[in-house]
């Protein structure tokens, strides 16, 4: 095939130039002869069932209710009504139903002390979808239930005091854009400050900055392989400087898949309390459900961090598209705002005046809301409710999954690939408590430098484009990864995902990595026993392969 010159995808988002991995993975005459693998996406291939047929039964009863109230040969009916909705829910689900949602409604009412008619009401009429979501933020009861699934989820032990605000939006995604927008507006973050990114990290939180909506300058907190991908006192030391105006992770780590350690959580903590405590915190915790006893920095650090959660990855609901933003009732962002100058409170005040008397007095979280709808379309602002619901009763049912079954059959599921490609990379190595399975990194320059030697991970360095594992994994085996350095993670490893395919392609896929990594040792000894340097220097890919 003609060469391709790889410095010209450099530039690339590793999510673009994955397209162009897949399609010469299902081209190449080499990567014919393989089954296509594409572990390059994080989209799991299994679901929750229980909290979706709650959903559909609920949905059915729904439209039941609807004709109750009135209907019409054209297919037209009523709305819901709340007077004893509930009575109704029970008689109808004794008659057609399997699903569990009878005990379910009934768990849900005793753990939070839900007025029986107005919860179940908010379900049915939240999956009819014939309202506007009101609040706009999040449904009442759907607030409490994410809640304390939130809690559950990110927070540990000791709890948070007091409570979170939270807002529903069209999952993670949504979530970072709307909080770098309202960061903006009201002038909490300007062109040219300094924002702390903890890498490596999730590849749009590295291009999200330098976008020229915000011409922020980032500053790299590493977490290096060397040190198990914590970070160090020295790395944690850049956020003790009062230019660096945030803090933006990962956590449990994309595409590393390590949570922060209790020891670095406990000296963020200590250096935002002692030294920085107008450091602004933003979280990502997606993962946090595949980690044993996982606490976030909302638990830890609740004054200075907003939360981002998506119930996408865990519950098998990518085209859900599930999110909140959890920001503590007490928190820095609400005083920096009331800390603007007055000409700065004069120009934000005119970007709310349409929606308070008072804008002034808009929280942070609010104006967050209206910002997602350019202000002007504030009323119409929040996620679906029957999106709502279907977050509702997720949280719901894994609450009342005492045993944590769901939770033990994910993570048995990911670990068993796990172990599948450690066993084609012909590794014996055993995954910490802190790394969630969900990704893995592969970076050969370490591997080849702890298994083989320093001289051939230096060659590596020298003559091996970053981008040419990749590459030549997706045309000569049919397997589509990313690339690490689009991660910010060393150049030459490579993200696998263990989510979306089935456990026995895994081996596959570790032993073309190690057949492409035995090329580069191969190709080092050739050298070697000719006594000179390599031919070409710095060769254009894709070569013949040096097999």
């Amino acid at each position: 095939m003609d060469p391709i010159n790889l410095r010209s995808y450099e530039h690339l988002s590793p999510f673009e130039i994955k397209d162009e991995l897949i399609r010469l993975a299902r081209t190449s005459g080499q990567a014919a002869a393989h089954v296509f693998l594409n572990a390059g996406r994080g989209n799991p291939n299994w679901i929750a069932t229980r909290a979706r047929a709650v959903f559909f039964a609920l949905g059915q009863f729904a439209l039941d209710e609807a004709a109750r109230v009135m209907t019409h040969p054209a297919g037209v009916a009523g709305m819901p009504r709340e007077e004893g909705i509930t009575d109704r829910l029970h008689a109808w689900l004794a008659d057609h139903d399997g699903s569990g949602a009878d005990a379910l409604m009934h768990y849900a009412v005793e753990r939070f002390g839900f007025q029986p008619d107005a919860f179940v009401h908010e379900l049915v009429d939240a999956i009819i979808g014939d309202n506007y979501p009101v609040p706009d933020r999040m449904l009442m009861h759907a607030a409490s239930v994410v809640h304390e699934y939130l809690m559950w989820a990110m927070c540990g032990m000791p709890r948070p005091p007091d409570r979170f605000d939270l807002f529903a939006t069209e999952g993670g995604t949504a979530a970072i854009c709307y909080i770098f927008r309202s960061l903006k507006a009201n002038r909490l973050l300007k062109p040219g400050d300094r924002i702390a990114l903890g890498t490596p990290i999730f590849t749009p939180y590295l291009e999200i900055p330098q976008l020229e909506d915000y011409g922020l300058e980032p500053v790299y907190v590493d977490a290096a392989q060397e040190n198990g991908f914590q970070f160090t006192d020295a790395e944690l030391e850049k956020l003790a400087d009062p230019a660096v105006k945030a803090f933006f992770l990962v956590n449990p780590g994309n595409p590393t898949s390590i949570a922060i350690s209790p020891e670095a959580r406990t000296r963020i903590a200590n250096l935002v309390r002692a030294r920085r405590p107008d450091l602004m915190v933003i979280t990502d915790d997606v993962y946090a459900t595949f980690v044993d006893d996982f606490r976030s920095l909302i638990g830890e650090l609740p004054h200075n961090t907003i939360g981002v959660y998506s119930y996408s990855k865990y519950f098998g609901c990518t085209g859900w598209r599930l999110g909140v933003v959890a920001i503590h009732q007490d928190n820095v962002f609400d005083g920096k705002i009331a800390a603007l100058t007055e000409v700065e409170q004069q120009a934000v005040d005119r970007r709310y005046s349409t929606l308070a008397l008072e804008p002034r007095k808009l929280r942070f979280i609010d104006r967050m809301v209206a910002d997602s709808r350019d202000v002007a379309l504030n009323h119409t602002a929040g996620l679906s409710p029957p999106q709502q619901a279907m977050m509702t009763l997720f949280s719901l049912v894994e609450l009342a999954d005492h045993a944590q079954a769901y939770r033990q059959a994910c993570t048995t599921i990911l670990r068993r690939r796990v172990a599948s490609l450690l066993a084609g990379l012909a590794l014996e190595v055993t995954p910490g408590p802190l790394f969630d399975n969900y990704y893995g990194l592969i970076n050969l320059e370490f591997w080849l430098r702890k298994y083989v030697g320093e001289e051939v991970a230096q060659f590596i360095q020298q003559h091996v484009h970053p981008l040419d594992i990749v590459f030549r994994l997706a045309r000569d085996h049919g397997i589509v990864l990313l690339n690490g350095s689009g991660f910010h993670a060393p150049d030459w490893s490579v993200r696998v995902s263990f989510a979306n395919l089935d456990d026995d392609v895994y081996d596959e896929i570790g032993c073309a990595v190690r057949v492409i990594a035995q090329d580069y040792v191969d190709a080092y000894r050739a050298v070697q026993q000719r006594g000179g340097a390599p031919a070409v220097p710095e060769p254009a890919w894709p070569q013949e392969s040096m097999r």
